[in-house]
């Protein structure tokens, strides 16, 4: 008899394995805003069986497609509390297997999580070009594309633990929060590096490491009260991607079987010219051919990605988003998106890639935006990437003599038009990132250049974010592709002759670029005044721009000599700001100056001084 029960557990069991190959999400949380939770259930076949639960768990549908090796399920958790319970299969009326599954207890007070927001400073990493931390991973036998760090475009073996090695060196540089494009699986063939053709949206790349690793990066970065935001993609998933080979759907993906590449016209969207053509290219056309569209006009897809979203967010215990190509999607199915992520998480923050150089373009995806609103259109996405000022700061930094339309009235144009954002103390402020020119390379490793546009991103509104590498200056042409501008971290690797996370194993000029960029930092951390103080600006003269941070304890003045000329500022122009103040205290050197009269500027230099 106990053979022949050990035999029915062996058969039941294997059976079990044989026909579910996935269950996504893996298990779930209690108590969550949204009770409703759809499983996908994945094996040959599997659509055969009828389904039920144990537990008296609510059951509100399950789902067939025209592909029988998919079933949705979809339970209702409310007032549910934590437990496992098992999903019942039957054919025909009789057991054909169980599958245990979890609802996880919920960290304390989770749903009221902060985001990052204007009191923080972010620092973009790459992680396959940061740091190696442990070599046995460089590899992996489940995935195609191996170690060689001799190819530019390959991988190099940089991971989450190498991250985790270096927090005391990213948080020496002033950084709260760690932007990390994505660490997802991504099985393409090549240039797989940059993990945005995922392949599997529910599992570390185990060249980066584990789920178990990232949880631990997280957890690490908390205990040093950082923040972590994760770069997540709804826009499209890689062409190795585990559903491409056997599709959900026929429309999970667009333009399956008739490839069609996106005319990144994103202006389509609002253009009331637009011709419907235009517009389903520009939604659902590909990014590249290795990236397919995700439909997130199909229910079923859009359930899935918002779980997926919330599964990391509860199991990483994340501070943020950053959203890649973000208005490349559909919008309506965007904006649910958003909106299902923040009606769970209402300080969560999430910032949304709308690379567009036009600044009520961009506007138009902040959450609340009354020019949308124009169009009965809502995003709900609460910060955009100010791509504008980094045109700005790209181009007027190298503008010595200034005119009508160049030098710093760029940058002074570019606040002008903030009337048009929502909310412009939460947009993501930067000069570069993974994807455009290094801004040491557009200054010619100018280092005055570089203090200037730093001091700005430390000083104005928003929040500002700082490309790797770029703090002890390096630099990378986009123009000789990708890889020039995610070139490997010195240091990061055994046998580097340069070891930059340390001061010892800096260069001077290393030393120089690190010291001015931690000095800055570190001091902006703790001044509310910055991160949420008003803002008045003077329009610039002679290539020098002059603007007041203010609430009512503190004031701080910024002045920028863009030109390459000493330049003596009468301050009698500013007195409406400067007010009884007598003196300012600059914050990088310390000394003391006279503000009541007049101030005397280096050429290409900048000054920020804490009024006394």
């Amino acid at each position: 008899m106990k053979k022949l029960f050990l035999l029915f557990i062996i058969f039941t069991t294997s059976t079990m394995l044989a026909q579910i190959e996935r269950i996504e999400p893996p298990f779930w949380y209690a108590g969550m805003h949204n009770p409703e939770l759809q499983i996908l259930v994945y094996g040959k076949n599997i659509a055969k069986y009828t389904v039920s639960t144990s537990n008296a768990i609510p059951l509100s549908k399950v789902e067939k497609t025209e592909n029988p090796n998919y079933l949705f399920v979809t339970i209702n958790t409310e007032n549910v509390s934590p437990q496992d319970f098992s999903l019942i299969f039957k054919e025909k009326d009789k057991l054909a297997f169980t599958h245990k599954y979890s609802l996880k207890q919920r960290r304390e007070d989770s749903a009221n999580r902060k985001g990052f927001d204007a009191s923080d400073m972010l620092y973009l990493i790459m992680p396959d070009r940061f740091s190696n931390g442990k070599k046995n991973n460089d590899s992996d036998i489940s995935t195609k594309e191996k170690n060689n760090r001799a190819l530019p475009g390959g991988r190099h073996g940089g991971d989450i633990q190498g991250i985790i090695n270096h927090l005391d060196y990213i948080e020496e540089l002033g950084a709260t929060t760690i932007w990390s494009t994505p660490l997802c699986e991504d099985n393409d063939a090549q240039y797989s590096y940059h993990t945005y053709g995922q392949s599997d949206v529910y599992k570390i790349d185990p060249r980066y490491g584990t789920n178990e690793d990232y949880v631990r990066l997280s957890s690490e970065m908390h205990q040093r009260k950082m923040k972590l935001v994760m770069d997540y993609v709804t826009n499209h998933w890689g062409i190795e991607h585990w559903m491409m080979k056997d599709l959900p759907t026929q429309d999970w993906f667009n333009y399956i079987g008739n490839y069609t590449e996106t005319n990144h016209k994103r202006t389509v969207i609002h253009d009331i010219h637009a011709s419907e053509l235009d517009k389903k290219k520009c939604i659902d056309g590909w990014f590249v051919p290795s990236m397919p569209d995700i439909n997130i006009k199909n229910p079923l897809v859009l359930k899935y990605l918002t779980q997926n979203a919330i599964w990391w967010i509860e199991y990483a215990d994340l501070d943020g988003f950053r959203v890649d190509t973000y208005n490349y999607s559909d919008p309506h199915g965007i904006a649910l998106w958003t909106k299902s992520i923040t009606d769970e998480y209402p300080n969560f923050n999430i910032v949304g890639e709308v690379w567009m150089f036009n600044q009520s373009h961009a506007a138009y995806w902040q959450k609340d935006s009354k020019i949308a609103a124009i169009q009965n259109f809502n995003s709900n996405l609460p910060s955009v990437m100010d791509f504008t000022l980094l045109g700005a700061i790209n181009s007027a930094f190298n503008e010595d003599e200034a005119s009508w339309d160049k030098g710093m009235i760029k940058i002074y144009d570019n606040f002008t038009n903030d009337f048009l954002f929502p909310n412009p103390d939460n947009i993501l402020i930067f000069a570069e990132n993974h994807d455009t020119h290094r801004i040491n390379h557009m200054f010619n490793n100018d280092l005055n250049k570089y203090k200037m546009a730093m001091a700005l991103l430390a000083t104005t509104r928003g929040i500002p974010q700082l490309y790797y590498g770029s703090e002890i200056g390096m630099a990378g042409n986009k123009d000789k592709g990708d890889a020039d501008i995610r070139q490997d971290f010195p240091g990061g690797w055994d046998g580097d002759s340069n070891n930059a996370f340390t001061a010892a194993g800096r260069t001077e000029m290393q030393n120089e670029y690190f010291n001015f960029t931690s000095k800055l930092f570190n001091w902006r951390k703790t001044k509310t005044v910055i991160h949420s103080g008003k803002m008045t600006h003077y329009i610039p003269e002679n290539n020098v721009y002059v603007y007041f941070r203010y609430d009512a304890e503190q004031a701080v003045m910024i002045l920028i000599n863009n030109s390459r000329e000493t330049k003596t500022i009468k301050t009698n122009r500013f007195q409406e700001n400067i007010g009884n103040y007598k003196m300012g205290k600059d914050v990088i050197t310390e000394k003391i100056m006279d503000v009541t009269s007049e101030i005397t500027l280096e050429p290409k230099s900048v000054l920020i001084l804490e009024l006394k």
